[in-house]
């Protein structure tokens, strides 16, 4: 079997050596013609000059120096980095650093927004800004404005650079938190194939004692307590690129071509032994709870506060049991998103004369994913219950108090839609972005002028909704002669009116689920054009230096033009807000600004090659911006490099950042959403607050003590945008040093602050329903608006407003530590690496209202505090290079243990503790993988993350708002197992 494997792979790799010599026709003739289409170009002899000595640009400057090492902390990621981890996304990626917290990705389900997102040092994607080329990238979708990075795939990224700290007089707006810049290949010469292949493997382990809870409750309720097997392979992910270009007119130009396909399967919820069901915490283990809307149903009388359910297909009324009767809802929501992407590039660039260099880009993708969460169905409609409704069996009638000639009653009815099946919302992405420029030397100074275009079509549709406007009619029965018939039916309001039959079991059939279903759709698009030019140079050229020093000040001057558009339509489902259970209303927007910028930067040596001063350079950066909106920003920067001695660096910086309100922000309509609490306080029979403080947030006597909680615990937010909001301002500074004491080693340390006021943010619903309760302010009492029935969820009128406002602040502090060392091993066996790089944490702290207090989220994670922030946090790897052509890596991410918030001291955060969800305990995952090169032409690479396979760990507070989804927060840890990849590319 093995000459078996021997001859095959030599007979592949003569295969693809005697093709050599055909890839430069098959690649000309394909690149020579898109290059000659793109640029206009005439190819003429190649300059006989001599060749300089390339000048690079690091991200976070627009000045281009030989010695590229940043000012700033930075971290690159190459190409090698890439295919070692197996990362077929940019999120996963990027998520691996210590220096990104989660955001929106594949493994959010419920509160997706069918986009993935950059989140660094937890202040929130819209502070982060995401470059390609040094370039921004437009709008994610029409509901989100921070970039998707599902339109970058990973085979085409050549290198990452992720610069922490602010650079908004460089870039821009929004480069509050960093920058993040993906170098694409875009000068290649040949062709290259891909193919990737990745599936995920698991046992069930049982972490927590969940596995045998899940059994337990299978007991009493087999239908929706499931414990799932081991697995084998699932979640698969499939990849594959072709990547194909060449020089042409005496390497005078270069063409390159490259499309891609990735695949990847759903993963549901149910498929993992630890989400199989909706855990609830509690004060020494973990109960598998639910949702009060149930597939039985759960009919509250409003007269009585008597709660039922039907016990069978009769009719028959009974009591409903929390213990028996919740819905298990957490195994039909996904784990892992399905989705499928297309993408396509074009690159292009032409010595045109000595002068100009002309270029161009082209990027396509067409994403497609779809996000699915529990059925939907009824989830607390009132009804007006008469006597004579054929629906009704006796039963029903003596369990509601119904006699015959009596009023109706009122009741509030909760089910959930099992027959219709889980609520999907599909996302459909489509994205064009062009660059044509042109760069060169003039008069000793370089420019660099280009024009970029970008678009990105968007679409969501939703299905298995009900439509609240249908449940009504179709709950509001009359007898006619016998037949249960709706009202609306009736007397003409609606023709087509089904009732519905949640009187009994198996009572629903297709046709009432065809009347109760509605899909809804909302469209648009979002575009950016950008004008930009930029002048730099050396004026050591001029004269222009210090005499202490040996080289001359370098500058950059430019300007820059962009406008940003937005348009969304939505249908009147949307519109309207009736779906069930979507959350509320979601209204189109209309709107656009334009930015007027001037910036310039400098970087000045100081002093060079003095005694124990090797090097003292000085940099500047300032950008005035004048926006549409009547909002003028002027930003800068400044930092200091000094080098004492070559093996050693000092650096800082300081840096004022904005971030002005995006079109979302700025014209959002206003519209309900939900948001997550352990409970409201004024709610049940024994609520948590006096009736003194409730009846501050509107509820009455006669309420006190009967009002009914939400069951799901979410409740109903006004949300909205603000056409007069102030652009967030920054301030942050880096100290660090760099560390070089042989050639074989160099390790980093940095020191982060980052402080950002007037924060475009909203009043959290339950900050200001605390601050109301305890304080009785208006400020937010006058945001707490309960409907008649006293509740904050049950109807429309019930919410507490959450408007956009600049209103707080948020701050960052910490330590990146950094190191790489190389060692050559004794004899022939190869080179042994070691690198890592870690963040330990100081601060996170938060202002939600000036002057109001603020908190600390520093290893904390909850309902307040979002995703776990650990104060220690490092990625590990050991790379050994043998001399048998294979690279061995192991690395080890490792993430501190955090505490729920409510554990906190701190009023703010203080609260109720379960034990189960005080701490969730750290977490190692060991990542192994075998580069194996068989020939130049063909490298085979195998890998598994988490290879000891590590459950994460389990919460019961994890909603949709802080990115949770089954029982943990899987943007965070490895929540779906070990994960097997598998490699092949192939250069012709």
């Amino acid at each position: 079997m093995q000459n078996k494997r021997v001859k095959f792979l030599s007979s592949f790799g003569d295969f693809m050596e005697n093709i050599q010599t055909k890839r430069k026709l098959i690649a000309l003739a394909v690149i020579n013609a898109v290059a000659i289409m793109s640029l206009s170009a005439t190819a003429y002899a190649q300059s006989s000059e001599p060749q300089k000595v390339e000048k690079l640009e690091i991200t976070g400057s627009r000045i281009r120096t030989i010695d590229a090492e940043s000012v700033s902390p930075t971290v690159i990621i190459d190409a090698a980095t890439i295919r070692t981890e197996g990362a077929r996304s940019a999120e996963n990626l990027l998520n691996n650093l210590p220096q990104v917290f989660a955001a929106q990705g594949s493994n959010v389900s419920n509160g997706a927004s069918g986009t993935a997102e950059v989140n660094l040092r937890a202040l929130g994607a819209d502070r982060t800004l995401t470059l390609v080329n040094g370039r921004r990238l437009p709008y994610g979708s029409i509901s989100t404005a921070s970039p998707d990075l599902n339109q970058i795939p990973a085979s085409l990224i050549k290198r990452v650079e992720v610069l922490t700290g602010g650079a908004s007089a460089v870039y821009g707006s929004d480069a509050v938190a960093g920058v993040v810049n993906f170098i694409m290949n875009d000068k290649f010469d040949g062709v290259q194939l891909e193919l990737n292949q990745s599936f995920f493997n698991h046992k069930q382990q049982g972490s927590g004692g969940v596995s045998s809870i899940v059994a337990s409750r299978a007991l009493t309720n087999p239908a929706n307590f499931v414990v799932p097997g081991d697995k084998s392979s699932d979640g698969r992910v499939f990849d594959a690129s072709i990547t194909m270009g060449s020089n042409f007119a005496n390497n005078r130009g270069n063409g390159t071509l490259f499309f891609s396909y990735k695949k990847d399967d759903a993963l549901l919820q149910s498929e993992r032994d630890y989400s199989a069901c909706s855990v609830a915490a509690g004060a020494t283990v973990f109960t598998c709870g639910g949702s009060g809307t149930s597939p039985t149903g759960r009919i509250t009388n409003t007269n009585t506060g008597r709660v039922f359910t039907v016990a069978d297909s009769a009719g028959t009324a009974r009591a409903f049991a929390n213990a028996t009767d919740q819905y298990n809802f957490g195994p039909a929501n996904y784990y892992q998103r399905p989705s499928e992407r297309y993408s396509a590039a074009m690159f292009a660039n032409y010595d045109v004369v000595p002068a100009a260099k002309a270029y161009g880009e082209f990027f396509f993708t067409d994403y497609r994913s779809v996000a699915q969460v529990a059925p939907g169905g009824i989830f607390g409609n009132l009804a007006d219950i008469s006597f004579d409704n054929p629906l009704l069996s006796q039963s029903w009638r003596t369990a509601l108090g119904l006699t015959a000639g009596g009023n109706p009653t009122t009741v509030v009815v909760q089910r959930r839609n099992v027959e219709g099946g889980g609520r999907q919302s599909e996302y459909r992405n489509t994205s064009f972005r062009t660059v044509v420029g042109a760069k060169g030397e003039l008069a000793g100074w370089s420019y660099d002028a280009f024009m970029q275009f970008s678009k990105v079509i968007g679409q969501e549709s939703t299905k298995n909704y009900f439509s609240n406007t249908r449940i009504d009619r179709a709950l509001d029965v009359v007898n006619v002669n016998g037949v249960a018939r709706c009202r609306s039916a009736v007397n003409g309001t609606d023709p087509n009116c089904v009732p519905y039959n949640v009187w009994s079991r198996g009572g629903v059939n297709a046709a009432q689920l065809a009347y109760l279903s509605l899909d809804g759709l909302q469209s648009g698009s979002t575009q950016q054009n950008i004008q930009n030019i930029t002048f730099t140079n050396d004026l050591g050229q001029y004269g222009i230096k210090l005499p202490t020093a040996k080289n001359g000040v370098n500058i950059a001057i430019g300007a820059e033009r962009r406008v940003e558009k937005i348009s969304r339509q939505t249908d009147q489902a949307y519109s309207s807000g009736d779906l069930a259970g979507s959350g509320g209303p979601v209204i189109g927007i209309q709107g656009d600004y334009a930015v007027r910028d001037i910036f310039a930067e400098f970087r000045a040596p100081l002093v060079e090659g003095r005694p124990y001063v090797e090097s003292l350079v000085l940099s500047g950066s300032y950008r005035n911006s004048e926006y549409s909106t009547d909002k003028k920003t002027n930003t800068f920067g400044f930092g200091l490099e000094f080098q004492p001695v070559k093996q050693a660096k000092l650096r800082g910086t300081y840096q004022g950042a904005v971030r002005a309100a995006n079109l979302i922000e700025l014209f959002r309509a206003q519209g309900l959403n939900l948001y997550d609490n352990d409970a409201d306080p004024c709610a049940g029979a024994t609520p948590t607050a006096t009736l003194a403080q409730c009846q501050r947030t509107g509820v009455t006597a006669a309420q006190y003590g009967r009002i009914q909680d939400s069951p799901a615990g979410q409740y109903n937010t006004l949300q909205g945008g603000n056409p007069n909001l102030n652009p967030e301002r920054s301030k942050s500074y880096t100290i660090g040093v760099a560390l070089t004491p042989t050639r074989n080693f160099s390790a980093t340390l940095d020191y982060f602050d980052i402080r950002v006021k007037d924060t475009i943010s909203t009043v959290s619903p339950t900050t200001s329903l605390d601050k109301c309760l305890t304080t009785g302010d208006p400020r937010f009492c006058s945001s707490v608006q309960r409907d008649r029935l006293g509740t904050l969820w049950l109807l429309d009128e019930g919410r507490i407003l959450e408007t956009n406002t600049n209103i707080g602040a948020t701050s960052t502090s910490g330590f990146d530590i950094g190191m790489n060392y190389q060692m050559k091993l004794p004899g022939t066996y190869g080179q042994l690496g070691l690198d890592g790089v870690g963040t330990y944490l100081t601060s996170l702290a938060t202002e939600e209202i000036a002057g109001a207090g603020s908190y600390d989220c520093v290893g904390l994670y909850g309902n307040k505090c979002g995703t776990p922030s650990p104060k220690w946090r490092h990625k590990v790897r050991a790379l050994w290079n043998t001399p048998w052509g294979v690279d061995a890596s192991l690395a080890w991410r490792y993430f501190d243990a955090v505490q729920v918030d409510t554990t906190s001291s701190n009023p703010l955060l203080k609260g109720n503790v379960n034990g189960t969800d005080r701490n969730l305990a750290s977490r190692s995952y060991l990542d192994l993988s075998l580069v194996y090169k068989y020939n130049k032409n063909l490298t085979f690479t195998l890998g598994i993350n988490n290879l000891l396979d590590k459950d994460p760990p389990i919460t019961g507070t994890s909603g949709p708002s802080i990115f949770g989804n089954g029982n943990t927060f899987p943007q965070v840890y490895d929540a779906l197992g070990r994960r097997v990849f598998i490699n092949l590319t192939a250069k012709l």
